[in-house]
């Protein structure tokens, strides 16, 4: 392990070893590293499993720009802690004092944001994004006075703005893992209260539920997370730890039940896979390298995930156009086959537009799911293929009926819903929409007549 610079002893540090990067890696990751680089490996997990959890409800109480502005508010009070214990003699460094000065201005922009948001005139954003900027402005005015002062270049300030877990000493991380595990078990004690706030926040007031209450108290938590994660990946980056790994968490299930434990799960893995990384690779910083570990789990949900994930949807609409092409393949049997339900493929192609790769594919969607089969240069619908399209066509009528003559929907506009809308109408409806059609003379297909010769059967 790489000596620690003068006056760092302690200190969590890259590990170095002889086999390389990937010896480093298998070294850190799988708890051989050194004693004080496994402490900051568990106490940015402890941060990361508590930022995912509260962050999840700030997520689903739609909180989480909240969040981005109660970081931002505790710089003030991490300068103010410095300047007031400078004045009175003390050490301004002191870790405590400091987390204690951004948590009572954290507080502070709390309570500015619900005041604000209660005036009529200023609505919930305008009122985080005036307490963001301006507890921002003192902290940075604040922040130059440190800087001219004595010592103030070596106030070392600038690593709870950004981030400096090379420096983090044990009581450092102990300090933050016990304010991540007091947040989690707040977070746990309060989930159910938290969950009706956040899904239906008239029916809580209106049976008796303080919703300002449990909302005053998921900020809190969010300003307990924030002053716990400063040190590790600083007041700018905090959010994202509230933020990110509660998105990925979200793409992967609709239960808070699971969500809960999920995205705990991904904080935390970002938390030690991050710092991890960084204690691998030399000069890479620590807090940046957890934020952009969150962005990758986020980014591999995004794509995978089973129900919202990119592939997961491409896949259901590769689907479904495949099974709106069917039926309208079908249909076109039904109408144009005559009785023994076949249609040639060229002609077929011209009549639904289909280009021949287009034609191919239905054809062998539609053969591979039973419903037509190949004679020659023709398609024939087997007995299940022509039944749907009986019903296909048939609901095709009822749906344009409807559209037209109670929806008032001009009759060049009906198709393109048709396409996608078929099966939507109650029993009691389509009777109606039957007896519309049967005044006019319009001949429906009935769902168990048969179209049939020996090639449906």
């Amino acid at each position: 392990m790489r000596t620690p610079a003068p006056g760092s002893e302690g200190a969590f540090a890259p590990v170095v070893t002889e086999g390389g990067v990937w010896s480093r890696a298998a070294e850190v990751l799988l708890w051989q590293a050194p004693y004080n680089t496994r402490v900051v490996l568990l106490g940015t997990a402890l941060l990361g499993a508590a930022a995912g959890i509260v962050g999840l409800f700030a997520l689903l109480r739609r909180r989480s720009l909240t969040a981005d502005a109660l970081s931002h508010a505790t710089l003030p009070g991490i300068a103010a802690a410095f300047l007031l214990a400078s004045a009175f003699g003390s050490d301004g460094r002191s870790r405590v004092l400091l987390l204690i000065g951004a948590a009572v201005t954290g507080v502070l922009g709390v309570a500015g944001i619900q005041l604000l948001s209660k005036h009529p005139r200023i609505k919930e954003d305008a009122a985080i994004g005036i307490v963001l900027s301006v507890f921002f402005g003192v902290g940075v005015v604040l922040m130059s006075v440190v800087q001219q002062g004595e010592g103030g270049n070596r106030a070392g300030l600038g690593g709870l703005i950004y981030g400096q877990a090379a420096a983090m000493r044990g009581e450092d991380a102990a300090l933050m893992g016990v304010l991540a595990i007091a947040s989690v078990i707040a977070a746990l004690l309060l989930a159910k209260e938290m969950s009706l706030a956040a899904f239906d926040a008239p029916f809580a007031r209106a049976t008796g539920w303080a919703t300002n209450l449990i909302d005053g108290v998921l900020l809190g938590l969010i300003v307990l997370v924030t002053v716990a994660g400063l040190q590790a990946v600083g007041l700018i980056l905090v959010v994202a730890m509230l933020v990110v790994p509660a998105a990925a968490a979200r793409l992967w299930s609709d239960r808070v039940r699971t969500l809960v434990p999920v995205a705990g799960a991904f904080g935390a893995l970002a938390g030690y896979l991050g710092a991890g990384a960084s204690a691998v690779f030399e000069d890479t910083p620590t807090g940046a390298t957890i934020v952009l570990t969150s962005g990758v789990l986020f980014g591999v949900g995004l794509l995978v995930a089973p129900r919202r994930g990119v592939i997961a949807v491409l896949i259901r609409r590769a689907r479904a156009r495949a099974r709106y092409a069917a039926d309208h393949l079908l249909e076109t049997l039904h109408e144009l086959g005559g009785s023994a339900g076949a249609l040639e493929l060229a002609r077929l192609r011209r009549e639904r537009g289909w280009s021949p790769a287009g034609a191919w594919i239905v054809e062998r969607s539609a053969r591979g799911a039973g419903l037509v089969r190949r004679e020659g240069e023709s398609l024939v619908a087997t007995e299940r293929g022509a039944a749907r399209g009986r019903r296909v066509r048939r609901n095709h009528l009822l749906w344009a009926e409807y559209l037209v003559h109670a929806a008032d929907v001009a009759p060049t506009h009906v198709d393109w819903s048709v396409d996608r809308v078929e099966h939507v109408l109650s029993p009691e409806l389509r009777e109606r929409l039957e007896a519309s059609l049967a005044r006019r003379g319009v001949a429906l297909p009935t769902e168990d007549s048969a179209t049939t010769t020996g090639a449906n059967a």
